[in-house]
């Protein structure tokens, strides 16, 4: 299990290669809240999601090999990976389910990555660059399950901390890298609270189940937030340091993605909208006097799906 100290190492080392995104802190009323709220633009990062600071760490953390790099995503950890890697000066090739939204692989594509479209599902486009690794030798930069992806990812959590006060952070929920690294870097002082859409639930059912188990993924979110089950050691931080669980449907999210646009004009793909869906619809109630936030996460999306 990492801990605060490895995620503030990963932080020193991706530094330099990401942003340091803004964070808008918003008197009570605002979206309805009623208590303050604090959002982290973190859809402003390089690849346009958090995505870039666990693929950094990766690929620093490691040595490369001359055939590169292999990653499978629904879209945005994919974008990170083949960023940094071209960033870095390696080779990448990117494996994508049929479902990834034509933006993400415009995204990937024009990182130089070598993209593949295979298989419905995130687990079928993984299986076939987990076979592409072994075929190359190339270094295979995992989504999630992976305590060094997830440091970096961890990073932000840090980051928004020195930004803003805050007593909850809603983080929505994939594979379980963002939450993981976020409660690892903060989850003793902050209550972390798992965000995820109805039809995405990996760590409700787990949490649920005590240990993770398949689910069965659709709706608005499943391209981002679409791995059939939470990792391992994501679920085992999250067991320990997550403090609640809540589902939000997908009206929720298409509503909180307008609301971005209407009131802020930021523009946020479903899951980068997920967090504040569940404060906007009431699947997260903050008591009196709570500071709530949250990150917005990712805008790999068509604007004109948003606005």
């Amino acid at each position: 299990m990492i801990s605060t100290k490895d995620v503030a190492a990963a932080w020193g080392l991706v530094r330099p290669h990401v942003r340091r995104t803004p964070v808008l802190e918003l008197a009570t009323g605002a979206f309805g809240s009623t208590v303050p709220l604090a959002l982290k633009l973190e859809a402003l990062q390089v690849s346009g999601s958090f995505k870039g600071r666990g693929a950094f760490h990766k690929l620093l953390a490691s040595k490369v090999p001359a055939a590169g790099i292999v990653a499978a995503s629904g879209g945005n950890h994919g974008a990170a990976a083949a960023y940094a890697a071209r960033a870095l000066g390696h080779k990448a090739e990117i494996f994508v389910p049929t479902i990834s939204s034509p933006a993400k692989v415009a995204r990937l594509k024009s990182y130089g990555a070598v993209v593949h479209q295979i298989g419905a599902v995130y687990a079928e486009a993984r299986a076939a660059s987990e076979k592409r690794a072994a075929e190359t030798g190339a270094l295979i930069v995992p989504a999630y399950e992976d305590p060094v992806v997830f440091a970096g990812a961890g990073s932000v959590a840090l980051e928004f901390a020195e930004q803003a006060g805050f007593d909850t952070l809603l983080v929505a929920v994939g594979g379980g890298g963002l939450i993981a690294g976020c409660a690892a870097a903060v989850g003793e002082k902050i209550k972390i609270v798992a965000v995820e859409t109805e039809g995405t639930p990996t760590l409700h059912e787990a949490l649920k189940a005590g240990k993770p188990v398949d689910v069965a993924i659709s709706g608005i979110a499943a391209d981002a937030l679409g791995a059939s089950r939470i990792g391992a050691p994501n679920f085992e931080i999250a067991r320990k340091l997550v403090r609640d669980s809540v589902l939000v449907n997908d009206d929720a999210v298409r509503a909180a993605q307008r609301a971005l646009w209407d009131e802020l004009r930021v523009v946020a793909e479903p899951a980068g909208a997920t967090g504040l869906a569940a404060l906007i619809c009431g699947a997260y109630r903050p008591a009196a006097g709570e500071h709530v936030a949250t990150l917005i996460c990712g805008a790999n999306t068509d604007p004109a799906s948003v606005v």
